[in-house]
């Protein structure tokens, strides 16, 4: 049995959750929106045609705000494709996905859907085929209240009111050769700043994200950050940090070990944009964005998956099937950004339905939850608050992670505590949420928390994620074979609460101020 032990103090704190930190991602790929989110004529769609059993399973998983429609998608996109009378809109190419996009589903019925569950909407401008220009046109016919041509065309397609989007991305994943239109760093350094300044000069009151990296192993890591920022410094407020960890070694312990590589990331770009500020003498400080997360690889390498011949409408691509492994390193991703709560103020699962998602459907059928909709939904209902600093006694293991990029292999040394942990006060309540990870794949925890001063005295509740097979998956045959299940013997006493974590385990436990 491994031993773990946690000191948790009340005054050893990270920082608050932001609301934004619970973030996911819709994209116009493959089956995200057209059989996901929006599909006329299913059994559960409503009259505008967005599909309630999905709705219902996304009010579930609570994200607070949704970033749309891309990706990569956007750096071919035009907005007013997506806008005004759905029988007048055109179909494209996109070459993102090569695909046919429809455009039944644009901007304002994105807004409706968000409306609809409740959901802050992320919007993302085109700066790859487009510039500037088109930024600020997007902007003005989104959220300016009326008089002016574009904010009138709104309300002649039906929207009197501005959507009052609060939070614009500067284009996607300007860095990746794979982009529309790819840029150098000073190349959307110059677009962004321009962008960033006619924007705000429609509505000041939004908040403005600058493409960071579109992974940690790009060539051009670190230089990239460097340069946008000595661009964009004083014109934007976040800048956005991408990553997707994998498992295509088959390593499993080296796999639960990858998302200590995405504390490094965060914690790298920290340095880079505070740099940049000590260079301008300037205490502003550059917040990160984690605009795009998520466990992702048996269908990158399947180039089948990606690409359908004859530019099909809404394919069923990058759909991955999620493991119980998938879902304990996902959990650990989910660790690694509430440890970072003082620096990371917006984050995105990639993405929402089906592809690579935690809900899938069948179209005109069935959706269910994968395995990683489990961590999500209790990081998302449960993380918010203060993250206390925790101090961990526990055994490390040694592994090293494969990553390829392109003709690369990529490999990272690291050295990893088989616990995983962030611990999360409410405010209002002085209650504390334990999210933990046991990595160790074969041996049960113990866990010993010194909660001295927290003035907890209970334990309100116990779950755990775990399953026999470490290859488990839901299906639409099978939704529940992996689910949640009670945590026993979880107990509190003078001050120290105990648990045993079986082996290869996620687990929230909630602690409660009263007996």
């Amino acid at each position: 049995m491994v031993a773990a032990t946690v000191r948790l103090r009340p005054g050893a704190t990270i920082g608050a959750t932001d609301k934004r930190l619970f973030g996911a991602f819709v994209e116009h790929l493959g089956r995200c929106v057209y059989g996901g989110l929006y599909e006329p004529g299913h059994p559960t769609a409503d009259a505008r045609g967005f599909r309630r059993d999905t709705m219902a399973l996304i009010a579930e998983l609570a994200p607070s705000i949704v970033r749309y429609p891309g990706g990569n998608f956007v750096s071919g996109y035009n907005w007013e494709d997506g806008v005004g009378p759905q029988e007048e809109r055109p179909s494209r190419l996109d070459l993102a996905w090569m695909s046919t996009e429809t455009n039944q589903f644009g901007t304002n019925e994105f807004i409706d859907w968000c409306r609809t569950a409740r959901i802050e909407p992320m919007l993302a401008v085109n700066l790859g085929t487009r510039d500037g220009d088109a930024a600020r046109r997007f902007l003005e016919y989104c959220n300016h209240p009326g008089g002016t041509a574009l904010s009138e065309l709104r309300k002649q397609h039906g929207w009197p009111l501005p959507h009052d989007v609060k939070f614009w991305c500067l284009g996607n994943e300007m860095d990746g050769p794979w982009q529309m239109q790819a840029r150098t760093a000073d190349e959307y350094g110059r677009i962004a700043v321009e962008t960033a300044k006619m924007m705000k000069w429609i509505d000041p009151s939004i908040e403005l994200a600058a493409c960071g990296s579109s992974g940690r192993n790009m060539p051009t890591y670190g230089q990239w950050e460097e340069t946008v920022l000595e661009h964009t410094f004083d014109h934007v407020d976040y800048i956005s940090l991408h990553t997707y960890i994998n498992n295509y070694a088959g390593d499993v312990p080296a796999f639960l070990a990858a998302p200590d590589l995405m504390d490094g990331f965060i914690e790298e770009v920290v340095a880079i944009a505070d740099a940049v500020a000590a260079k301008r003498r300037s205490p502003k400080r550059i917040m990160l964005s984690f605009d795009e997360w998520n466990v992702w690889y048996r269908t990158r390498r399947t180039p089948q998956d990606r690409n359908r011949p004859g530019w099909p409408v809404a394919p069923p691509i990058l759909e991955e099937a999620y493991s119980m492994a998938d879902a304990l390193a996902f959990g650990g991703m989910c660790i690694s950004l509430l440890n970072h709560a003082d620096r990371v103020k917006v984050a995105c699962l990639a993405q929402l339905v089906n592809a690579i998602a935690p809900i899938m459907t069948e179209t005109g059928g069935a959706a269910w939850r994968q395995t990683i909709f489990y961590p999500f939904a209790q990081f998302s209902h449960f993380g918010r608050g203060t993250v206390l600093r925790a101090e961990i006694d526990c055994e490390r293991y040694d592994s090293v992670y494969y990553d390829p990029r392109g003709s690369q292999d990529l490999r990272f040394p690291i050295s990893a505590e088989y616990l995983k942990l962030a611990a999360v006060r409410d405010e209002a309540t002085g209650g504390v949420t334990i999210f933990a990870l046991n990595r160790h794949p074969t041996e049960p925890m113990q866990l010993k928390l010194d909660l001295d001063g927290l003035g907890l005295r209970s334990v309100r509740a116990a779950r755990q994620l775990c399953d026999r097979s470490l290859d488990a998956t839901n299906t639409a045959a099978d939704p529940d074979r992996v689910r949640p299940g009670l945590l026993s013997g979880a107990t509190i006493s003078a001050h120290v609460a105990r648990a045993t974590l079986a082996p290869a385990s996620w687990n929230t436990i909630r602690l409660g101020t009263a007996v």
